[in-house]
């Protein structure tokens, strides 16, 4: 061989090489970020990024938001104690048709009351429910086996997201109330019809205007993000996995409360076959205001847990449109969402009441 040829061998084979070494770097490049093992703190942010109200017109300008973030601004959020279990019964006349059921003064038993009940408990797309008022702590309450009980009630919801209690369903909830009423013996005394459909209609209006869900859109800057990586970066700030793939939760420090927070992901990518290999370009935060107590400063918490995110996964915060979230827009919203809590509670359906949660549902 001559040493041209060798030459022309060694040069073809460090193109080669060179052009192995590239495509090996180019996919690590673009292969999605991996969950680490890191036991440092999340960073926190110190300022903040405005929020997006879901149907709201896209924030207009394109600029990079380039934040500075304080290890201490996430952390020294002041939290409100949350409120204690709701002690009043489940019916509520501010948010339920309710018909007495006349008892001719016997007491009947929790089991007996609990046979009788309905195999589906909803009139429509609206909650039925029957409660019973104890005859040892005279409470309104969900019949019991073993308790005994000296006057009974059953009601429907006015209005929820679905919408409000109309004709038919009143008249479904009359036929499935008489029912349990010969069931059990007993007497129902309905309210008029058409005065409850209006007075739904009436918390309908108020409940669609007050109604609000903040998000933030987080998107990647460059390299993508897998589903290990996004929920390792979540659980050092308290979220856990949801009920559903693609979906994390803040949880309320008391049991049996909403969530703070919400965070989702693409859901076929937390069930692809090979997670680690999908590529996220994007995940949303999201707060259901009528959800969770204005004392727990969900949107201080919302809109410093958008910044950790975006420091720590090297995201940019947007609205739905991909616009970067202008932060002078910020106090507008606050001031709005505070306008907000006080209509609400004004209405005595306080966020995260128990009233308001049924509501908001």
């Amino acid at each position: 061989m001559s040493s041209l040829q060798v030459g022309l061998a060694v040069a073809g084979g460090l193109v080669l090489g060179g052009l192995i070494a590239y495509n090996a770097w180019n996919a690590r490049r673009n292969e999605p970020r991996q969950a680490q093992p890191d036991s440092r703190p999340a960073p926190l942010p110190q300022q903040r990024a405005d929020p997006v109200i879901d149907g709201s017109a896209p924030v207009a300008g394109d600029e990079r938001i380039e934040p500075s973030f304080d290890a201490a601004a996430v952390a020294a959020l002041p939290l409100g104690p949350l409120p204690a279990p709701e002690k009043r019964p489940r019916l509520d006349a501010l948010i339920d048709v309710i018909a007495p059921i006349a008892l001719d003064g016997r007491v009947l038993t929790g089991d007996a009351l609990l046979a009788a009940l309905p195999a589906t408990r909803r009139v429509g797309s609206k909650p039925f429910a029957v409660e019973g008022q104890n005859d040892a702590t005279l409470e309104w309450e969900p019949p019991a086996a073993g308790q005994r009980y000296r006057a009974l009630q059953a009601g429907v919801q006015l209005a929820n997201r679905v919408g409000h209690l109309n004709e038919i369903e009143f008249s479904e909830f009359v036929m499935k109330t008489q029912h349990y009423a010969d069931a059990v013996g007993g007497a129902p005394e309905f309210p008029d019809m058409l005065e409850e459909v209006a007075r739904a209609r009436e918390l309908d209006q108020f409940a669609s205007q007050h109604d609000a869900q903040l998000g933030f859109t987080l998107r990647a800057r460059g390299v993508s993000w897998s589903p290990g990586f996004i929920q390792q970066q979540a659980a050092r700030l308290g979220f856990v996995a949801g009920m559903a793939p693609g979906r994390m939760v803040l949880p309320a420090s008391e049991t049996g409360l909403p969530p703070i927070l919400d965070l989702s992901f693409d859901a076929r990518a937390a069930l692809s076959e090979d997670p680690a290999q999908s590529a996220i370009k994007s995940i949303t935060l999201n707060l259901d205001v009528p959800q969770v107590p204005r004392d727990q400063q969900p949107f201080a918490r919302l809109r410093e847990t958008a910044f950790a995110l975006a420091e720590a996964m090297d995201g940019l915060i947007t609205d739905d449109a991909g616009q970067s979230l202008r932060p002078e827009t910020i106090d507008t919203i606050g001031a709005d969402l505070d306008r907000l809590y006080d209509m609400l509670e004004q209405r005595d359906l306080a966020a995260g009441s128990f009233q308001a949660r049924r509501l908001f549902s």
